[in-house]
């Protein structure tokens, strides 16, 4: 007795991929988390001495 014929083509192999295929470095997360802490920080405007004395008096 024979193995049965396939009824379509036989998909092809690429052989494995690699561990971290389409997973970012750590460095690139560091980079990113790094730009996001710097995108959600608080500026505290400039203290403006001159405005700040006209006003209390």
């Amino acid at each position: 007795m024979s193995a049965p014929t396939p009824a379509g083509p036989q998909p092809e192999d690429r052989g494995p991929e690699p561990p971290a295929f389409s997973q970012p470095s750590p460095a690139l997360l560091a980079r990113a988390d790094r730009g996001y802490a710097r995108f959600l920080a608080v500026q505290a405007p400039p203290a403006d001495q001159g405005t700040d004395a006209a006003g209390a008096r």
